[in-house]
């Protein structure tokens, strides 16, 4: 088949949503002709993949609205004030060239992949044949009652984010992308729940995020442990929404013997988790590694037993499938992508209630853990089965050709 994607972000050996736009075009040109919609920053490097590894089938349009190129991946604050402008404008952009393109090649679906933002529009959901979209997530939130423990600026940001959200939810570009899409995937119950209250009429729950099989081989190269100290592990950037300090707390409530809790990342929240430590009398058994390069950072997990991953709104959650891959059991809050992601087979996922009781419980999940070596074992052998089963790009891909087939079908 003929398939147009929306990939505003879309670049090879990328992580986050720029992985996940390019994994799912190269995917889908496995099994049908792929044309794809991006922006000129992502230029340079997918055309340089392209000489080194030619993908037959997959065909980039490169476009920006009025000319205007921005990085989006730049660490500016204005870059970042600007990128939704610029992503808002770039879909309408999209808009025009696809048009002329249906006209010219005659798509059978169009699939709008990245951003993975439920609360602004794809006006390629106007063009006369079958929309897909997402997976799209972003209805996630912190719960209320976790708020005591942000600052007063964590709690501005928080509502800036709800209050960005609800006027996108009354946009009638959206409610028009909601009711044109044929079916929608999104990332977690909670943006479900959100589109279903807009009008949407298909909704399935489908993770954005994927790993490379060579990844997946890799990972589960890495020998499984018994020697002490036992080692925890919490990776991501040190914000407040990630849930560090609730991993510190567990971790000094659990008082074991013989353990370390490790934390990789960087972010505003780096001079709060240090001061915490050392107010919670753990700071000579926790240590923080800064941010490192992903294949440090996957060393660092090699030596550790459990990954601790305490995120209050993650729409997905690459670090808990590389832990699965790797055989290390995951422990996370009941919330959001890690909750799709994680089963009662390979980790344990904790009720975020109120922030005492998550405390309590990730504490008795880590006890645990670290005592029952079996426990371990066999969660970890589950999570290298669902990895693979679930979360593999290829199998993935066979699975979003599976879905183009039924909805040409239908159609």
């Amino acid at each position: 088949m003929k398939i147009l994607i929306s990939a505003y972000a879309c670049e090879p050996n990328r992580g986050s949503e720029p992985g996940v736009g390019w994994n799912v075009v190269r995917e889908a040109s496995k099994y049908n002709q792929v044309w794809v919609l991006t922006s000129n920053c992502h230029r340079s490097s997918i055309e340089t993949e392209l000489k080194i590894n030619k993908i037959s089938n997959l065909n980039f349009i490169y476009l920006d609205p009025f000319g205007w190129k921005i990085d989006w991946s730049s660490k500016g604050k204005w870059t970042q004030n600007l990128v939704h402008l610029h992503y808002y404008l770039w879909q309408i952009w999209a808009y025009f060239v696809s048009r002329s393109l249906h006209q010219e090649i005659g798509f059978d679906i169009v699939h709008h992949v990245t951003y993975v933002k439920y609360s602004s529009p794809s006006f390629l959901s106007l063009l006369p044949i079958p929309f897909i979209w997402g997976p799209v997530g972003g209805g996630e939130s912190a719960p209320k009652s976790f708020w005591k423990d942000f600052s007063l600026g964590d709690k501005i940001y928080e509502s800036i984010r709800h209050l960005a959200r609800s006027l996108g939810e009354i946009d009638p570009s959206v409610h028009i992308t909601v009711k044109r899409s044929t079916i929608i995937q999104t990332t977690t119950e909670d943006t479900a729940k959100r589109l279903y209250k807009m009008g949407a009429k298909s909704v399935e729950i489908s993770s954005e995020s994927g790993l490379p099989e060579e990844d997946i081989l890799s990972l589960s190269k890495y020998e499984i442990s018994d020697d002490y100290p036992f080692r925890f592990i919490s990776m991501g950037r040190l914000l407040h929404w990630k849930g560090f300090h609730l991993g510190l707390r567990a971790f000094a409530q659990a008082n074991l013997i013989n353990a370390e809790y490790w934390i990789l990342g960087d972010g505003s929240q780096k001079k709060q988790l240090h001061a915490l430590a050392q107010k919670l009398e753990i700071a000579d058994r926790v240590k923080f590694w800064g941010r490192l390069p992903r294949e440090q950072s996957l060393e660092k997990l090699r030596e550790c037993h459990v990954l601790v991953h305490p995120s209050l709104h993650d729409s997905g959650g690459w670090v808990c499938m590389e832990a699965m891959a790797a055989a290390r059991p995951v422990i996370c809050l009941d919330l959001g992508g890690p909750a799709v992601q994680v089963t009662d087979k390979t980790g344990f996922k904790i009720h975020a209630g109120t922030p005492e009781q998550a405390v309590l419980d990730i504490a008795k999940a880590m006890t645990c853990l670290a005592k029952d070596s079996e426990l371990r074992l066999c969660m970890g052998k589950a999570g290298q089965k669902r990895v693979k089963e679930a979360f593999s790009w290829k199998s993935k891909g066979l699975k979003l050709s599976n879905l183009y087939q039924e909805i040409a079908n239908i159609e």
